[in-house]
């Protein structure tokens, strides 16, 4: 275990929001992510959450508020991240109904899985599908 509690992901995305509050909104209630952890600073500003979708994390914050990671996410463009769930339709119906913007309905793919592609408020593509990486075959 490298510098690891037992279970605990040892990748997780961090992806930084102009408006953090209304990510989190998202994230939760289209996607079906559980609120861990939320630390805000002075204003309201978010400095680190994170949340949870079955054995893996997100972490974001709010962009803006200065530190090294805000300073080197200057200007960089929307992130891409993959989550694995069991019924990629069933997803996807549960985003759409809550608001969010399917760029690509459930569709399976040539190597065996069924995803679809979503995108949030501030322009981060968000892929669902039933494809496990490092999953045994």
């Amino acid at each position: 275990m490298t510098g690891s509690a037992a279970g605990a992901p040892t990748v997780c995305p961090a992806v930084l929001y102009r408006d953090a509050r209304a990510a989190i909104r998202l994230l939760t209630q289209a996607f079906g992510f559980r609120e861990e952890a939320v630390h805000e600073g002075e204003g309201g500003a978010v400095l680190h959450a994170e949340l949870s979708y079955g054995d893996g994390r997100v972490m974001l914050g709010s962009k803006g508020r200065g530190g090294v990671f805000d300073a080197a996410m200057e200007g960089a463009g929307p992130a891409a991240v993959y989550v694995v769930v069991e019924d990629a339709d069933a997803h996807c119906a549960r985003a759409e109904a809550a608001g969010a913007e399917i760029l690509m309905p459930p569709t399976d793919q040539e190597y065996g899985s069924r995803d679809y592609m979503a995108r949030d408020g501030e322009g981060n593509v968000w892929s669902f599908g039933t494809y496990r990486p490092g999953a045994p075959s």
